[in-house]
């Protein structure tokens, strides 16, 4: 049996530990967690500043291959209302917080934040900082659907601190975007990645994924050919999370015959992973690429790449806020994830109520157990050699990575691992092997999409 068929098994993706399946949702609280914020709030605040993630979850057309929570219509008058109750649970946090809070990064995800006018995200925006502090150095940045991104938006983003942007690519190849109803001609795409640099964006961000239907080594290339034509700062080259049984409709326009098959769609990663290198990309972290002087790139090489609900970030804040339908928040302490339905979630925040529905209060053994997954995420490397890093999951997750040293994947030293170059397209089997909740009760079901 080859690696790739051996470790081709349902793993967690580690935007967080424990995972979202794992939380133990009985033992958690609002007052606990709000308790919690408070003090992660007073630690982070004078310091670091804060995070503000805020899902914008609205989009015209159901793209199939998605997986995030969105909600499709074509009718814009959702905007103002969608922003007010956003801003009312902004004022929530700033009850609990009693003070300015220093903002150090923003990120507008979706969904489709362009779904929204370019006057409604200066609305969104303003209310935002009104009562709050924007560091001269945040970080702020918005996904954006190039069908729909308009330069008023990208200016008015702009001359509000913007300086990122990431655009959901996916695939060139026509056959592909008709299945994946994603269509976007290169032209388009070429328009708002001009307009952006001329404004002044100083980083782009391009979304692709491998594994989509249809998908053949040539559509790749051609496409990754194209996408070298405009030259983004850097790429997020996803594997399709083929899940059906949790996304519904939209994927099963299609079937696993449509899918490239194990070696295969592990060959589309290696061929992306080698044009991009010939191209002058460094694989980052999980999943990740970027040119030189790319920001990403250089906390990477400093070793202060974050990774959180956001995905890899260059700032290190230990509390980040999550506004918006099923937002998740992450006080480093606790997790909490927003009420998914917008007309609940609506009701909610509009009554004074925070529309907390689930969380996680982190135990001794979960943070450790976190900071070990974090650094293995960003630094592809792990050690614990001070006994406040150590714990039995640690040493149970030594005897389960023998395997994969004897595969060449990981490099297991006194009180320290390191992945290898061939372990990197493995790392959340990787992480998988300190995941104590996770072993501790094993899915009866597939609740993850395959690690390859």
């Amino acid at each position: 049996m080859n690696l790739i068929q051996k470790y081709n098994v349902a793993a967690p993706r580690y935007t967080s530990y424990p995972t979202v399946p794992y939380w133990d949702e009985n033992n958690f609280n609002l007052d606990s967690w709000k308790s919690l914020l408070k003090t992660s709030f007073q630690e982070s605040n004078d310091q670091d500043g804060i995070s503000i993630y805020i899902h914008l979850p609205f989009c015209e057309k159901l793209c199939t291959y998605c997986g995030c929570n969105k909600y499709i219509t074509i009718n814009h008058s959702v905007e103002e209302p969608y922003i007010q109750a956003v801003l009312n649970e902004w004022r929530l946090y700033l009850q609990v917080f009693e003070q300015k809070p220093r903002i150090r990064e923003i990120h507008l995800g979706g969904g489709t934040p362009t779904f929204f006018s370019a006057t409604n995200l200066q609305a969104l925006l303003n209310g935002l900082c009104k009562d709050a502090i924007l560091l001269p150095d945040a970080s702020l940045s918005f996904e954006g659907h190039p069908n729909n991104t308009t330069e008023a938006q990208m200016q008015t983003l702009y001359n509000l601190g913007f300086r990122r942007m990431s655009l959901g690519i996916q695939d060139f190849d026509p056959k592909v975007q008709d299945i994946i109803n994603r269509i976007q001609p290169f032209e388009t795409v070429a328009r708002v990645v001009n307009q952006a640099r001329a404004i002044g964006y100083t980083s782009i961000n391009f979304d692709l994924i491998y594994g989509l239907p249809l998908q053949t080594d040539a559509s790749v290339k051609t496409t990754i050919d194209q996408v070298m034509l405009l030259r983004p700062d850097r790429i997020s080259f996803y594997s399709y999370a083929h899940v059906p049984w949790v996304k519904g409709v939209g994927q099963r326009r299609y079937s696993e015959a449509d899918l490239p098959k194990d070696e295969e769609k592990r060959a589309l990663y290696e061929l992306g992973k080698t044009l991009f290198a010939s191209h002058g990309y460094t694989e980052i972290g999980m999943d990740h690429f970027a040119l030189p002087g790319d920001e990403l790139m250089t906390a990477y090489e400093a070793g202060k790449l974050h990774r959180n609900f956001m995905g890899y970030t260059v700032t290190h804040t230990s509390l980040l806020v999550g506004l918006g339908a099923s937002a998740i928040g992450d006080n480093w302490y606790a997790y909490a994830q927003n009420e998914k339905n917008i007309t609940a979630y609506q009701r909610l925040v509009n009554s004074g109520t925070f529309p907390i529905v689930r969380g996680h209060l982190l135990s001794r053994e979960d943070l450790l157990i976190r900071k070990h997954i974090h650094a293995l995420m960003c630094k592809f490397e792990t050690s614990w050699n001070r006994e406040d890093t150590q714990c039995d999951a640690i040493m149970e997750g030594l005897e389960r990575l023998q395997e994969l040293e004897k595969d060449g994947l990981v490099n297991v030293l006194p009180k320290k691992i390191t992945v290898t170059p061939q372990g990197k397209p493995f790392i959340r089997n990787i992480c998988m092997a300190f995941d104590a909740r996770l072993w501790k009760q094993l899915p009866q079901t597939q609740i993850f999409s395959k690690a390859i």
